[in-house]
């Protein structure tokens, strides 16, 4: 995968072809959050099946418990919309 730095060309090529930077810092936002979704959506998958399997070693928490289910990825979502967006204001 590349970074917003190593697609500085691609990015130049686009601007220099009539791309207005909030379509540029749009497409880096909705690439990220993309990504970002593929990888919640599978490790809620995984989790959700490891869960009986780690309930021993779990303290103060129980395997399926729902806040953390969705408290967690909803931070790793906001985490990476503010990656994406600080790195698409940037290019």
């Amino acid at each position: 995968m590349l970074r917003v730095g190593q697609r500085a060309h691609e990015i130049g090529v686009r601007m220099a072809l009539g791309a207005l930077p909030s379509t540029i810092g749009k497409m880096i936002v909705s690439r990220g959050l993309g990504l970002t979704g593929l990888g919640v959506g599978i490790g809620l998958m995984l989790s959700g099946i490891m869960a009986p399997m780690i309930s021993t070693v779990l303290y103060g928490v129980r395997p399926l418990d729902p806040e953390v289910f969705l408290g967690v990825p909803l931070i790793l979502m906001v985490v990476a919309l503010l990656a994406s967006y600080i790195s698409g204001s940037s290019a």
